[in-house]
C-alpha cells in the first residue's frame, strides 16, 4: 500500500464514522475540559513575584541577618518516611519545624535577626529562595533539608553541604552575566564595569563567599560532634541551587533521613528539633562573633 492510500485511509475513516453516526443519531461521547479524568499539575512560576519575608529580632540593621530556609513544602513534600505503625512523614514537615526552632532559639539568645523563607506549608520556587537571602542582604543563609535511603532504614546521620568548586565558578559566571541587575557584591563594585573585569570581580566575590560557607559548615560539625549523629564525611558539596547566592554565605544542612528510625525520632519530637537547632544556633553565633572579631582587628 502507498503512503498516499494510507493517508487517504488516516483521513478520511474517522470521517465517515462520524458520518454515519450523524445519519443514525449516535452520539459519540468526546471528552470536555474540567472533568474529573482531567489531571492538571501546577508548576512552579519561577519569573512570579518574589515576597520578601519579615525581618523579626532587634531592630537594628547592623545586626546579622540570618534567613532560614526550610526545604520543600505545599505540594512537594520532599522526601517521605514511613512509621511502623504506617504513618507518614513528610520532609517539608520536618524541615519547617526545625526552622521555626532555630528561629525561636536565636531570637531568645538576642542579637541576631531572622527571616523565614516560609513560616507555613506553602510551595516556594527554588529559585526565590536564595535571591530572598539576597534582597534582605543577608549575612547567611541556612537551608534545613531531611534525606531518605528509600527502602534502606539502616542509613542515618546529618550532614552539610556548601557549593562545589565546578558550580561555584558556573554561578559566577551566570552572576557576571547577570552584571545590571546588581551594582555590588560583597562590597565590590560590579555595576559600569565591562563584561570581562565584572566576571573577575563576581568570581572573587564567590570565593570569599564560599570561604565563609566552608568556615560556616566547619563550626556546624564542631558543635554537633557531640550532640548529634552525622554520617561518615559529612562536610560534602554539590552543586545545588540554593547555595548559588554569590554575595551570601551559605549552606545546605541535611539533619538526618526520614527512612531511619532513630533519626526520625529526633526529627519529629520536640526534643529532638531542640537538639538540632541548639546545635545550628550555637555555630551561628560563634560563626558571626568570629566575624566581629576579624572585622575589628582589621580597623
Amino acid at each position: 500500500m502507498s503512503y498516499r492510500a494510507l493517508l487517504l485511509i488516516v483521513l478520511l475513516v474517522p470521517l465517515a464514522l462520524l458520518g454515519g453516526a450523524r445519519v443514525l443519531g449516535v452520539t459519540i461521547p468526546v471528552p470536555h475540559w474540567g472533568r474529573d479524568y482531567v489531571v492538571r499539575i501546577a508548576f512552579e512560576d519561577a519569573g512570579s513575584a518574589i515576597e520578601l519575608p519579615p525581618v523579626e529580632g532587634p531592630d537594628d540593621p547592623s545586626r546579622p541577618l540570618v534567613v532560614i530556609d526550610a526545604g520543600h513544602g505545599g505540594r512537594d513534600p520532599g522526601a517521605v518516611g514511613t512509621g511502623p505503625d504506617g504513618s507518614r512523614f513528610n520532609e517539608k514537615d520536618i524541615t519547617l519545624a526545625i526552622a521555626l526552632a532555630l528561629r525561636d532559639e536565636l531570637l531568645k539568645a538576642g542579637g541576631i535577626r531572622v527571616a523565614l523563607t516560609r513560616a507555613d506549608d506553602r510551595i516556594l520556587p527554588l529559585a526565590h529562595r536564595p535571591e530572598i537571602a539576597r534582597r534582605l542582604d543577608a549575612d547567611l543563609f541556612i537551608s534545613v533539608h531531611a534525606d531518605s535511603a528509600g527502602s534502606r532504614d539502616d542509613v542515618s546521620g546529618a550532614s552539610i553541604y556548601t557549593l562545589s568548586d565546578e558550580a561555584s565558578s558556573e554561578a559566577a559566571a551566570r552572576f557576571a552575566a547577570r552584571e545590571n541587575d546588581a551594582d555590588r557584591l560583597n562590597g565590590i563594585a560590579i555595576e559600569g564595569q565591562s563584561a570581562a573585569v565584572s566576571a573577575i570581580l563576581v568570581e572573587l566575590s564567590q570565593q570569599r563567599t564560599q570561604e565563609d560557607a566552608l568556615a560556616f559548615a566547619g563550626l556546624v560539625l564542631r558543635e554537633g560532634e557531640a550532640r548529634l549523629a552525622f554520617v561518615p564525611q559529612p562536610r560534602r558539596a554539590a552543586a545545588l541551587a540554593v547555595l548559588r547566592a554569590p554575595d551570601v554565605p551559605s549552606v545546605l544542612f541535611e539533619s538526618g533521613f526520614v527512612t531511619n528510625r532513630d533519626d526520625r525520632a529526633r526529627l519529629t519530637t520536640p526534643e529532638g528539633r531542640a537538639q538540632y537547632a541548639g546545635v545550628l544556633a550555637r555555630a551561628i553565633r560563634v560563626y558571626f562573633a568570629r566575624r566581629t572579631d576579624v572585622a575589628a582587628g582589621g580597623e
